[in-house]
């Protein structure tokens, strides 16, 4: 019986030297019987690139380490067993012209630059100048990593899609001998004398610790795979070497390489925008509550077994009541449901009446059955209302509509934005209502971009146009030359897909109030960005175990972004974020991005909950948020499911603005 992993691979030197120069190979192999301790065994690496294993018995292992194209070598190791046995491969390049105490990481959607920005209790370099990690964590099953000097060295493992499953354990932590059959391998980096190396592998191993939960590690494990008396199987790699102007270009050329030799496709069988709509609309019916002043769809704290409506309210982050309050309208008017626009309409006089604070912020947070409130305003929250409001407003205006009031509460909350703007262009995380910072951190600037731009083109006041400048500015010269995109969100404070996706979606905007070389730039950095934005997105299917809701449904991960480092699942964050992948494709003659778009745009239409109570939902319409791909969880449930307590209000609105593709072209149209 022959088992095949298929896994394509390349490494960066000649195999047949490997020299120092040219980078070293090594790799031994862990057998363990039930019950004992592992015992581990060197592989025989020989110059021509051939690797055996000798002095074992009942194990044969052959392969090689060959020289392809493009600075790439191919490394196939291939197991045979006489007898059963339990393994664990573990393999290791190593360039020594790369010194570790100079060198940047990089492990897609879980790891950037030193992950220096995330908390204590999360990966980083902080902790350790070595991490080894499931593939299921990352976004495209790679390491990399790259020196001072711009040269850099990547490793990939290649999936046999015919061979993709995982096994349940039991024990998290320590030597474990699985209960079934696992695809998932390990990848990661390690100093190694002082020199750089990456580190790859099967079955999966974590360490020094595991990160399994927010904010907690435990102990590592190293998973032994059973290879049966007569059965063999092929394990490939493909390690890379090149050269990069900086970390930005690094992750730029590595995410075109993975997207090439990934080859990911459309999703089979998901629906069109016009049935998406149907079920989200849903939402909009069951989640609407008026027995407050604040009248509102409840969209943060619901339970996914039951959906019951909560007390939670939000302007923008997880709630997004305001743009789903337009949301309502527009497609109440369209559809000729009286009873959407009605509650849309009763949302938005209510927040006018009672949504705003002394000072003339919104109202943007708070538990309205408790009577409690955050204690802080945000320029993400305040942002994402102003927002909604002028997409809202310009709809009303081109209707024929004028609302007053609105204009000065959207004008006012404009100019109260300049004031709180910093001089190098970015604005504090957290503040209150008289302007003094409670959180400085400047990553959640990009967010301001966007409503200072929609302003200057809805108010024609030029000062929001110069501000949104200045903004621009300081995304370029702080985030996106540094690559450096983090804190966007409210409930981490690390590096994030949020803050990518903020400053691409920013210099998107802007591209529409300019002209020339200006918007040539503003296109350029937005290119930039939105190729850090896609290192968070899969460009691959992670594997789950029988038993587990999501492999059990058949969803597949290619399209999904993974969240943070701190916060390590994935989600339908995207916006308009693939109308701009679109638009870059066309600009830039860039068929990778066109093309993934579609991924996206239809793999994230996967789960959605139908009359039914498909996937796992309680009602139809309120889309899933949290849904853990990886041996990670919010709090409950593990891999293959999601946490028991979602915000179906952003997931709603992101959806939906993804599937109105021309909102923002009609915005900045004339009319």
């Amino acid at each position: 019986m022959k088992r095949i992993l298929s896994l394509s691979t390349s490494l960066i030197a000649s195999a047949a030297i490997m020299t120092a120069a040219a980078g070293t190979l090594s790799g031994e192999i862990a057998l363990k019987k039930p019950g004992s301790h592992a015992c581990a065994h060197a592989l025989t690496i020989a110059p021509d690139g051939s690797i055996s294993l000798k002095g074992v018995e009942g194990l044969t292992v052959t392969g090689s380490a060959k020289a392809a194209d493009d600075g790439m070598t191919d490394i196939t190791v291939t197991l045979s067993a006489d007898r059963p046995v339990y393994f664990n491969l573990g393999l290791q390049y190593t360039e020594t012209a790369m010194k570790h105490s100079d060198s940047e990481f990089y492990m897609p959607g879980f790891w950037y630059h030193l992950n220096s920005r995330s908390p204590e209790n999360a990966p980083s370099i902080r902790l350790s100048d070595s991490w080894q990690v499931r593939e299921d964590r990352l976004s495209s099953p790679l390491a990399g990593a790259i020196g001072k000097d711009g040269s850099y060295m990547t490793v990939l493992r290649l999936h046999d899609a015919s061979d993709n499953t995982d096994c349940t354990v039991q024990n998290l932590s320590g030597d474990i001998i699985l209960p079934g059959h696992t695809t998932v391998g390990y990848t990661g980096f390690a100093n190694a004398g002082g020199s750089s190396a990456l580190t790859f592998g099967y079955p999966y191993k974590e360490a020094p610790r595991r990160y399994i939960r927010k904010l907690t590690l435990i102990d590592p494990v190293r998973a032994f795979e059973r290879l049966g008396a007569g059965q063999s199987m092929t394990l490939r790699w493909q390690v890379r070497t090149g050269n990069a102007a900086d970390y930005s270009a690094f992750v730029s050329d590595t995410w075109n390489y993975s997207f090439d030799t990934l080859h990911p496709s459309e999703v089979a069988g998901t629906m069109g925008a016009d049935e998406a709509k149907k079920h989200l609309s849903r939402y909009f019916h069951s989640s609407y509550v008026d027995k407050y002043d604040l009248k509102y769809f409840s969209g943060e704290g619901l339970r996914t077994d039951d959906c019951r409506s909560t007390g939670g309210y939000q302007v923008g982050f997880v709630g997004r009541v305001l743009l789903n309050a337009f949301n309502a309208i527009e497609y109440g008017r369209q559809t000729g449901d009286t009873a959407l626009v009605e509650k849309g309409e009763n949302v938005l006089a209510s927040v006018l009446e009672h949504g705003f604070t002394p000072e003339g912020w919104f109202f943007e947070a708070g538990n309205l059955e408790h009577g409690t409130a955050d204690n802080f305003l945000s320029i993400r929250r305040q942002s994402e209302g102003v927002y909604a409001i002028l997409t809202w407003l310009d709809y009303e205006r081109r209707r024929g509509a004028r609302h007053p009031e609105w204009d000065a509460r959207m004008r006012h909350i404009l100019d109260s934005m300049l004031a709180l703007q910093n001089e190098d262009g970015s604005f504090p995380r957290k503040y209150d209502g008289k302007h003094q910072s409670i959180d400085a951190s400047k990553g959640s600037t990009p967010s301001a971009t966007l409503p200072l731009v929609m302003g200057y083109r809805y108010f024609k006041d030029k000062r929001y146009l110069e501000s949104a400048r200045l903004s621009a500015k300081y995304l370029e010269n702080d985030i996106i030359n540094k690559a450096d995109y983090f804190s966007s969100t409210l409930d981490a404070n690390c590096e994030d897909k949020e803050a990518a996706l903020y400053a691409s979606t920013a210099m998107y905007y802007l591209t529409f109030v300019t002209k020339g070389k200006e918007r040539e730039h503003y296109m350029d950095m937005c290119r930039r960005a939105a190729y850090f934005t896609l290192s968070w997105y899969y460009l691959w299917d992670v594997p789950f175990s029988q038993g587990q809701m999501l492999g059990d449904v058949g969803f597949k991960s290619r399209g999904w972004g993974n969240v943070s480092v701190e916060n390590n699942h994935i989600d339908v964050f995207i916006f308009e974020f693939a109308t701009i992948l679109e638009k870059l494709g066309k600009w830039y003659d860039e068929p990778r991005f066109g093309e993934f778009a579609h991924v996206i745009t239809g793999s994230m239409l996967q789960l959605m909950p139908t009359e039914d109570g498909t996937f796992d939902i309680g009602r139809a319409g309120y889309y899933p948020e949290v849904v853990q791909h990886t041996t990670w969880d919010y709090g409950r449930n593990g891999k293959g499911f999601y946490n028991d307590i979602f915000a179906p209000g952003w997931t709603v609105a992101s959806l939906w603005q993804m599937l109105s593709p021309d909102r923002v072209d009609t915005f900045f149209s004339k009319n």
